[in-house]
Protein backbone atom coordinates (compact mmCIF):
# COMPACT_ATOMS: atom_id res chain seq x y z
CA UNK A 1 0.00 0.00 0.00
CA UNK A 2 1.43 3.53 -1.08
CA UNK A 3 -0.56 5.58 1.25
CA UNK A 4 -3.09 4.06 4.31
CA UNK A 5 -4.98 7.58 6.00
CA UNK A 6 -6.66 5.81 9.04
CA UNK A 7 -8.48 8.24 11.49
CA UNK A 8 -7.10 11.73 10.63
CA UNK A 9 -8.37 14.62 12.13
CA UNK A 10 -6.86 17.96 12.35
CA UNK A 11 -8.04 20.71 14.86
CA UNK A 12 -7.79 24.54 14.49
CA UNK A 13 -8.62 25.67 17.56
CA UNK A 14 -12.71 24.58 17.27
CA UNK A 15 -12.18 23.77 13.70
CA UNK A 16 -12.31 20.43 12.38
CA UNK A 17 -10.36 20.95 9.74
CA UNK A 18 -10.01 17.01 9.08
CA UNK A 19 -12.23 15.00 11.06
CA UNK A 20 -11.45 11.13 10.93
CA UNK A 21 -10.29 10.63 7.75
CA UNK A 22 -9.32 7.05 6.59
CA UNK A 23 -8.70 6.02 2.95
CA UNK A 24 -5.67 3.90 1.36
CA UNK A 25 -4.29 4.37 -2.14
CA UNK A 26 -2.31 1.54 -3.86
CA UNK A 27 0.83 1.56 -6.30
CA UNK A 28 -0.25 2.72 -9.66
CA UNK A 29 -3.63 4.09 -8.28
CA UNK A 30 -4.11 8.22 -9.93
CA UNK A 31 -7.06 9.00 -7.27
CA UNK A 32 -9.03 12.48 -7.75
CA UNK A 33 -9.22 14.05 -4.06
CA UNK A 34 -12.11 16.58 -4.39
CA UNK A 35 -13.97 18.59 -2.40
CA UNK A 36 -15.66 22.33 -2.14
CA UNK A 37 -12.95 25.35 -1.20
CA UNK A 38 -12.35 24.85 2.83
CA UNK A 39 -13.52 21.01 2.63
CA UNK A 40 -10.03 19.72 3.95
CA UNK A 41 -8.05 18.91 1.07
CA UNK A 42 -5.41 20.95 1.38
CA UNK A 43 -4.60 20.17 5.10
CA UNK A 44 -4.90 16.19 4.59
CA UNK A 45 -2.36 16.65 1.68
CA UNK A 46 0.10 18.44 3.87
CA UNK A 47 -0.34 16.13 6.89
CA UNK A 48 0.75 13.41 4.26
CA UNK A 49 3.76 15.12 3.32
CA UNK A 50 4.59 15.47 7.04
CA UNK A 51 4.20 19.48 6.17
CA UNK A 52 1.94 19.74 8.70
CA UNK A 53 1.04 17.34 11.93
CA UNK A 54 -2.27 15.38 12.80
CA UNK A 55 -4.29 16.45 15.98
CA UNK A 56 -4.57 12.75 15.83
CA UNK A 57 -4.93 9.65 13.43
CA UNK A 58 -2.04 8.52 11.16
CA UNK A 59 -0.62 8.56 8.40
CA UNK A 60 1.78 5.68 6.50
CA UNK A 61 3.49 6.49 3.25
CA UNK A 62 4.90 3.63 1.77
CA UNK A 63 5.21 1.80 4.85
CA UNK A 64 6.67 4.93 6.96
CA UNK A 65 4.63 7.11 9.39
CA UNK A 66 4.74 10.57 8.75
CA UNK A 67 5.01 11.79 12.39
CA UNK A 68 7.61 9.02 12.96
CA UNK A 69 9.80 9.12 9.87
CA UNK A 70 9.24 12.17 8.23
CA UNK A 71 12.31 12.64 6.41
CA UNK A 72 11.70 8.77 4.87
CA UNK A 73 8.26 10.26 3.51
CA UNK A 74 9.92 13.23 2.07
CA UNK A 75 12.55 10.79 0.26
CA UNK A 76 9.60 9.11 -1.20
CA UNK A 77 7.13 11.90 -2.16
CA UNK A 78 7.07 14.50 -4.73
CA UNK A 79 4.57 17.42 -4.05
CA UNK A 80 3.49 20.18 -6.23
CA UNK A 81 1.75 22.53 -3.29
CA UNK A 82 -1.37 24.64 -4.92
CA UNK A 83 1.20 28.09 -5.27
CA UNK A 84 3.93 26.37 -7.06
CA UNK A 85 7.13 27.64 -5.22
CA UNK A 86 9.54 28.65 -7.55
CA UNK A 87 12.39 31.17 -7.46
CA UNK A 88 11.44 33.58 -10.29
CA UNK A 89 15.04 34.86 -10.84
CA UNK A 90 16.16 31.66 -11.01
CA UNK A 91 16.76 29.71 -14.74
CA UNK A 92 15.21 26.48 -15.33
CA UNK A 93 18.23 24.05 -14.85
CA UNK A 94 19.81 26.21 -12.16
CA UNK A 95 16.62 25.74 -10.10
CA UNK A 96 16.58 21.96 -11.05
CA UNK A 97 20.27 21.55 -9.74
CA UNK A 98 19.18 23.18 -6.85
CA UNK A 99 16.88 20.70 -5.97
CA UNK A 100 18.49 17.81 -7.15
CA UNK A 101 21.26 19.38 -4.60
CA UNK A 102 18.69 19.25 -1.59
CA UNK A 103 17.71 15.51 -2.61
CA UNK A 104 21.72 14.48 -2.61
CA UNK A 105 21.19 13.15 -5.82
CA UNK A 106 24.86 13.65 -6.75
CA UNK A 107 26.06 12.04 -9.65
CA UNK A 108 22.70 11.04 -10.53
CA UNK A 109 21.96 14.76 -10.65
CA UNK A 110 22.85 15.58 -14.70
CA UNK A 111 21.33 12.66 -16.19
CA UNK A 112 18.00 13.02 -14.02
CA UNK A 113 17.84 16.88 -14.68
CA UNK A 114 17.84 16.13 -18.72
CA UNK A 115 15.30 13.25 -18.04
CA UNK A 116 12.88 15.24 -16.25
CA UNK A 117 13.10 18.73 -19.03
CA UNK A 118 12.83 16.20 -21.28
CA UNK A 119 9.78 14.50 -20.05
CA UNK A 120 7.95 17.56 -19.08
CA UNK A 121 8.64 19.54 -21.94
CA UNK A 122 10.84 21.98 -20.67
CA UNK A 123 13.93 21.87 -23.09
CA UNK A 124 12.79 25.21 -25.13
CA UNK A 125 12.37 26.86 -22.03
CA UNK A 126 15.61 25.17 -19.91
CA UNK A 127 17.61 28.35 -21.14
CA UNK A 128 15.17 30.97 -19.50
CA UNK A 129 14.52 32.63 -16.53
CA UNK A 130 11.39 30.81 -13.98
CA UNK A 131 9.91 34.39 -14.00
CA UNK A 132 9.65 34.69 -17.98
CA UNK A 133 7.78 31.46 -18.44
CA UNK A 134 4.08 31.24 -18.98
CA UNK A 135 1.92 29.52 -16.26
CA UNK A 136 1.97 26.55 -17.72
CA UNK A 137 5.76 26.32 -18.03
CA UNK A 138 5.71 27.23 -14.53
CA UNK A 139 4.07 24.37 -13.29
CA UNK A 140 5.92 21.91 -15.32
CA UNK A 141 8.97 22.93 -13.61
CA UNK A 142 6.83 22.25 -10.61
CA UNK A 143 5.98 18.95 -11.87
CA UNK A 144 9.91 18.58 -13.00
CA UNK A 145 11.18 19.28 -9.10
CA UNK A 146 8.13 17.03 -7.97
CA UNK A 147 9.63 14.11 -9.96
CA UNK A 148 13.35 14.46 -9.92
CA UNK A 149 14.08 12.65 -7.22
CA UNK A 150 12.48 9.40 -8.82
CA UNK A 151 9.53 9.45 -5.77
CA UNK A 152 7.03 6.30 -5.57
CA UNK A 153 3.89 8.88 -4.48
CA UNK A 154 2.98 12.22 -6.35
CA UNK A 155 0.86 14.32 -4.50
CA UNK A 156 -0.41 17.39 -7.12
CA UNK A 157 -2.68 20.05 -5.68
CA UNK A 158 -4.60 21.77 -7.95
CA UNK A 159 -1.56 21.20 -10.96
CA UNK A 160 -4.05 22.61 -13.73
CA UNK A 161 -5.29 25.48 -11.65
CA UNK A 162 -5.09 28.72 -14.02
CA UNK A 163 -4.14 27.55 -17.25
CA UNK A 164 -5.69 27.62 -20.52
CA UNK A 165 -7.07 25.18 -22.36
CA UNK A 166 -4.06 23.92 -24.34
CA UNK A 167 -1.88 23.83 -21.35
CA UNK A 168 -4.56 21.91 -19.44
CA UNK A 169 -3.94 19.21 -22.11
CA UNK A 170 -0.65 19.22 -22.35
CA UNK A 171 -0.14 18.89 -18.32
CA UNK A 172 -3.22 16.21 -17.92
CA UNK A 173 -0.78 13.94 -20.84
CA UNK A 174 2.10 14.74 -18.76
CA UNK A 175 0.41 13.45 -15.31
CA UNK A 176 -1.62 10.31 -16.92
CA UNK A 177 2.38 9.32 -18.61
CA UNK A 178 3.98 8.97 -15.38
CA UNK A 179 1.02 7.48 -13.33
CA UNK A 180 1.64 3.97 -14.25
CA UNK A 181 4.13 4.10 -12.43
CA UNK A 182 3.93 6.22 -9.49
CA UNK A 183 0.78 6.48 -7.10
CA UNK A 184 -0.82 9.68 -7.67
CA UNK A 185 -3.54 11.68 -5.18
CA UNK A 186 -4.30 14.30 -7.17
CA UNK A 187 -7.01 17.42 -6.52
CA UNK A 188 -8.35 19.84 -8.17
CA UNK A 189 -12.14 21.35 -9.33
CA UNK A 190 -12.17 20.73 -12.44
CA UNK A 191 -14.66 17.45 -13.06
CA UNK A 192 -13.53 16.92 -16.80
CA UNK A 193 -9.68 16.65 -15.40
CA UNK A 194 -10.82 13.87 -12.98
CA UNK A 195 -12.25 11.91 -15.56
CA UNK A 196 -9.50 11.63 -18.22
CA UNK A 197 -6.68 10.51 -16.06
CA UNK A 198 -8.52 8.84 -12.92
CA UNK A 199 -10.71 6.14 -12.42
CA UNK A 200 -11.37 6.17 -8.31
CA UNK A 201 -12.45 9.42 -6.27
CA UNK A 202 -12.15 10.35 -3.04
CA UNK A 203 -14.52 13.34 -1.97
CA UNK A 204 -14.32 15.67 1.01
CA UNK A 205 -17.07 17.81 2.65
CA UNK A 206 -16.17 19.51 5.93
CA UNK A 207 -13.51 17.25 6.56
CA UNK A 208 -15.19 14.20 6.23
CA UNK A 209 -15.16 11.83 3.22
CA UNK A 210 -18.56 11.46 1.55
CA UNK A 211 -17.36 9.61 -0.85
CA UNK A 212 -14.84 6.51 -1.84
CA UNK A 213 -15.57 4.92 -5.09
CA UNK A 214 -14.81 4.24 -8.87
CA UNK A 215 -16.32 6.88 -11.01
CA UNK A 216 -18.61 4.53 -12.82
CA UNK A 217 -19.78 3.22 -9.25
CA UNK A 218 -20.60 6.68 -8.43
CA UNK A 219 -22.46 7.82 -11.33
CA UNK A 220 -24.91 4.46 -10.84
CA UNK A 221 -25.34 5.08 -7.38
CA UNK A 222 -26.46 8.41 -7.74
CA UNK A 223 -28.76 7.53 -10.95
CA UNK A 224 -31.89 9.77 -11.17
CA UNK A 225 -34.51 6.87 -10.19
CA UNK A 226 -37.57 8.54 -12.30
CA UNK A 227 -35.90 7.95 -15.64
CA UNK A 228 -35.30 5.34 -17.90
CA UNK A 229 -32.98 5.43 -20.45
CA UNK A 230 -33.85 3.20 -23.51
CA UNK A 231 -32.26 2.84 -27.38
CA UNK A 232 -33.42 0.64 -29.72
CA UNK A 233 -31.59 -0.81 -32.81
CA UNK A 234 -33.90 0.86 -35.18
CA UNK A 235 -36.52 3.53 -35.64
CA UNK A 236 -39.86 3.23 -33.53
CA UNK A 237 -43.63 4.13 -34.54
CA UNK A 238 -43.56 6.70 -31.14
CA UNK A 239 -47.03 6.16 -31.25
CA UNK A 240 -47.08 2.69 -29.60
CA UNK A 241 -45.07 4.65 -26.67
CA UNK A 242 -48.70 5.50 -25.52
CA UNK A 243 -49.27 1.86 -24.59
CA UNK A 244 -46.98 1.72 -21.91
CA UNK A 245 -49.28 2.51 -19.00
CA UNK A 246 -46.38 3.85 -16.50
CA UNK A 247 -45.02 6.22 -18.43
CA UNK A 248 -45.89 10.03 -17.77
CA UNK A 249 -43.50 11.47 -20.71
CA UNK A 250 -41.18 10.63 -22.66
CA UNK A 251 -38.35 13.04 -25.01
CA UNK A 252 -36.10 12.01 -28.23
CA UNK A 253 -32.30 11.98 -27.38
CA UNK A 254 -30.45 10.97 -29.99
CA UNK A 255 -30.84 8.32 -32.88
CA UNK A 256 -33.33 6.09 -31.59
CA UNK A 257 -32.54 6.88 -27.88
CA UNK A 258 -35.22 8.00 -25.72
CA UNK A 259 -35.53 9.56 -21.83
CA UNK A 260 -38.73 7.69 -20.01
CA UNK A 261 -40.19 9.36 -17.14
CA UNK A 262 -42.46 7.44 -14.93
CA UNK A 263 -42.88 7.08 -11.00
CA UNK A 264 -42.13 3.43 -11.39
CA UNK A 265 -38.79 2.76 -12.77
CA UNK A 266 -39.29 -1.09 -12.04
CA UNK A 267 -42.15 -1.46 -13.23
CA UNK A 268 -41.74 0.40 -16.34
CA UNK A 269 -38.73 -1.73 -16.89
CA UNK A 270 -40.70 -4.76 -16.96
CA UNK A 271 -43.51 -3.19 -18.67
CA UNK A 272 -41.08 -2.18 -21.69
CA UNK A 273 -39.57 -5.87 -22.30
CA UNK A 274 -42.78 -6.91 -22.54
CA UNK A 275 -43.74 -3.84 -24.55
CA UNK A 276 -41.13 -4.65 -27.02
CA UNK A 277 -41.04 -8.37 -27.06
CA UNK A 278 -45.42 -8.18 -28.19
CA UNK A 279 -44.38 -5.46 -31.27
CA UNK A 280 -41.51 -7.52 -32.24
CA UNK A 281 -39.10 -4.21 -31.44
CA UNK A 282 -35.15 -5.09 -30.36
CA UNK A 283 -33.85 -3.02 -27.31
CA UNK A 284 -29.92 -2.19 -27.43
CA UNK A 285 -29.91 -0.70 -23.55
CA UNK A 286 -32.34 -0.11 -20.95
CA UNK A 287 -31.03 2.11 -17.66
CA UNK A 288 -31.41 4.49 -15.30
CA UNK A 289 -29.87 7.65 -16.61
CA UNK A 290 -26.65 8.14 -14.95
CA UNK A 291 -25.55 11.34 -13.58
CA UNK A 292 -22.26 13.48 -14.61
CA UNK A 293 -19.71 13.54 -12.33
CA UNK A 294 -19.89 17.20 -11.75
CA UNK A 295 -23.79 16.18 -10.67
CA UNK A 296 -22.89 13.77 -8.42
CA UNK A 297 -20.10 16.16 -6.89
CA UNK A 298 -22.88 18.62 -6.38
CA UNK A 299 -25.49 16.44 -4.81
CA UNK A 300 -22.47 15.23 -1.85
CA UNK A 301 -21.26 18.90 -1.12
CA UNK A 302 -24.56 20.38 -0.99
CA UNK A 303 -24.21 22.71 1.58
CA UNK A 304 -27.14 22.11 4.38
CA UNK A 305 -29.92 24.19 4.87
CA UNK A 306 -29.90 26.59 7.55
Amino acid sequence: MSIKVDALTKIYDTQRAVDNVSFELKKGEIVGFLGPNGAGKSTTMKIITSYLPATSGSAIVCGYDVQEHPMEVRRRIGYLPEANPLYFEMYVREYLEFTAGIHSLGKKSKKRIEEMISLTGLGKEAHKKIGALSKGYKQRVGLAQAMLHDPEVLILDEPTSGLDPNQIVEIRDLIKNVGGEKTILLSTHIMQEVQAMCNRVIIINNGKIVADDSIEHLQQANAKQDVLIVAFEKAIDTSLLSELKNLQGHESIGVNKWKLITKEPDVLRKEVMQWALDHDINISSLQAQTETLEDVFRTLTKPEKP
